[in-house]
């Protein structure tokens, strides 16, 4: 069975510092014409970082998008800084986040965080070893954080109290409550 829509033409109607906008004429397989709307953004990494009590790192921000505040774990773009370089990214992003670096990073998984319409393609890393950095990155200039930790019975709490509604950090809530059995 053929799924594969055939793109017939494309155009880039908007082209920002963090994205890009394009819109898509397609065939469907069916044979119809339809009409996509697709952000492109960078690769990006989360981080499931855990202390020595088994907690996780989680950071409180203004998202703009949503006008308040979130819980999420720290998670960033990949950037010019990391040469492509996922494993890079995280290790700047646990520094620039949240001032912690890790004696292991170990890839969990790799997912499109939404692919209805964008190709952001997102690579998870489970911090272990958690440790104060000795040197510490620059912070983004327009992000102020507040690290928490949590437990992972509070964070499976938190989800059902929708306290917690980032994909990512529920990802790594439930990821840690697998590997804990719990």
């Amino acid at each position: 069975m053929n799924f594969e829509e055939k793109t017939l033409s494309s155009k880039t109607v908007f082209s920002g510092h963090l994205l890009r906008v394009d819109v898509e004429q397609v065939e469907t397989p069916m044979g119809t014409k339809a009409s996509r709307e697709i952000v492109k953004h960078p690769s990006a990494v989360g981080l499931i970082a855990v202390d020595d009590q088994g907690r996780l790192a989680i950071v409180k921000q203004w998202r703009a998008p949503l006008h308040d505040t979130i819980l999420e774990i720290p998670a960033g773009k990949v950037d010019s800084r990391d040469n492509g370089d996922p494993l890079h990214a995280a290790k700047r992003e646990l520094n620039e986040e949240t001032r912690l670096q890790a004696q292991e990073l170990k890839k969990v998984c790799r997912c499109y965080s939404s692919p209805g319409f964008t190709d952001e393609y997102l690579t998870m890393f489970l911090a272990t070893g958690v440790k104060p950095v000795e040197h510490k990155l620059p912070q983004d200039a327009d992000e102020k954080l507040a690290l928490q930790w949590i437990s992972v019975k509070e964070g499976v709490k938190m989800i059902a109290d929708e306290e917690i509604t980032d994909a990512k950090t529920i990802l790594a809530i439930y990821y840690l409550r697998g590997l804990r059995n719990e």
